[in-house]
Order: C-alpha cells, then sequence, then structure tokens
C-alpha cells in the first residue's frame, strides 16, 4: 500500500465514523499527524480530498465484492451475502457520512454512478444466473428488478425519507431488501434463503 492509499484509509475511517463536516482540514492535518506541505501535496483542497477517498472506498468496495461472491455457492447467496455485507456496512457508518457527501457534488456523483453502473450490473448478472438456475422466478423482469433494487437504495439514504435520528439505516436497510429478495424467490430459491438466514445473523 502507498503512503497515499494509507491516507486515503484513515481518512476513510474518520469520515466514516465522523463525518465529513465534523472536521476542518487543519483537523485532519492533525489528526494524520503530517506536514501542511505533505497534505497540499496530496489534496488540492477539501474537496479533492472527499473526491479522492471516495474513488479509494469504491475500489476497496469492488474488490471486497468480487472476493465475497467468490465463497457463494448459488446465485441465492450471492445476492443474500451481498445483503448482509451491505447490512454490515451501514452499521459500521456514521449516518452523517452519507448526508455530509451530499454536500460534496463530484464525489457524490462518482458514488452515484458506481451504484447504477457496477451495482446495478452485479446484481443483474446474479439474477439472470439465478433464473437460468431456477432460483428467481422465471417471470422476473431483469431491468425492472435490477432499477427497482438500486431505487430502494437511493430511497434508503435519502435523508429525507428516512431520517438517520429516527431510523437505523442497518434496519431500513434489512427489511427493503430481505422481504424483496424473499419475493423474487421460486419455491426452491426460497428454502435456500431462509437456510442461509438461519445460519447468518443480520
Amino acid at each position: 500500500m502507498t503512503f497515499l492509499e494509507t491516507i486515503l484509509g484513515e481518512v476513510l475511517q474518520l469520515f466514516k465514523r465522523e463525518g465529513i463536516e465534523a472536521n476542518s482540514e487543519a483537523d485532519i492535518i492533525r489528526k494524520l499527524d503530517i506536514r501542511q506541505s505533505t497534505y497540499h501535496e496530496l489534496f488540492l483542497n477539501k474537496p479533492d480530498m472527499v473526491l479522492q477517498v471516495i474513488k479509494f472506498d469504491i475500489k476497496q468496495q469492488n474488490d471486497k465484492q468480487q472476493e465475497l461472491l467468490k465463497m457463494a455457492n448459488n446465485p441465492v447467496e450471492e445476492i443474500m451475502m451481498l445483503l448482509v455485507d451491505g447490512i454490515k456496512s451501514m452499521k459500521e457508518i456514521n449516518p452523517v457520512f452519507i448526508s455530509d457527501l451530499q454536500l460534496y457534488p463530484e464525489a457524490w456523483q462518482v458514488s452515484l454512478d458506481n451504484l447504477a453502473n457496477n451495482n446495478q450490473q452485479v446484481n443483474a448478472e446474479i439474477l439472470n444466473r439465478g433464473v437460468l438456475e431456477g432460483y428467481f422466478r422465471r417471470d422476473v423482469n431483469l431491468q425492472l428488478v435490477t432499477k427497482i433494487i438500486l431505487e430502494q437504495f437511493f430511497m434508503m439514504i435519502n435523508p429525507m425519507v428516512f431520517p438517520p435520528d429516527k431510523y437505523d439505516l442497518a434496519e431500513v436497510f434489512r427489511s427493503i431488501y430481505l422481504y424483496y429478495v424473499r419475493g423474487i424467490c421460486t419455491e426452491h430459491g426460497g428454502k435456500m434463503a431462509e437456510e442461509f438466514f438461519a445460519k447468518n445473523t443480520l
């Protein structure tokens, strides 16, 4: 891992723990224990830092996602593993982080683009295989279902719909996706889903 990657990793953890706006650039420099000149060699300003941190986070998430999927035995487990990982990730993030991120349009757009492109493509591939292998219902409209999954995520992270001070985002995530996935499963797939949930604590 390069020096920049180490710094990005530390800032990412700080953001996820405290939010982005909780610390000024001076606070971040102090907490990173680096010189101001070093900071400005790495980042043009705070928006640039946030953008680099988000790109770093996306790469880590996508790499982790691919490794996670290799452990699944079938498409139902793949969807469920992504669900469980998503819930765990939401529990580790201060809800303020998501609302703060929307204050940085370029970084927020990069995050949305990754959801719309990578995540939607991954879900579509899993669902397609699941239909062919008999785990998901054949009458499922793949394009529509992947779109619904994406839009449900946008709804979930919208603070106007689910204010973080009133709703546990991890529980919202679970409630939205757990029951939706069950609904698109065949009887065979549903049994696989039930077995998975019996072995995994959400």
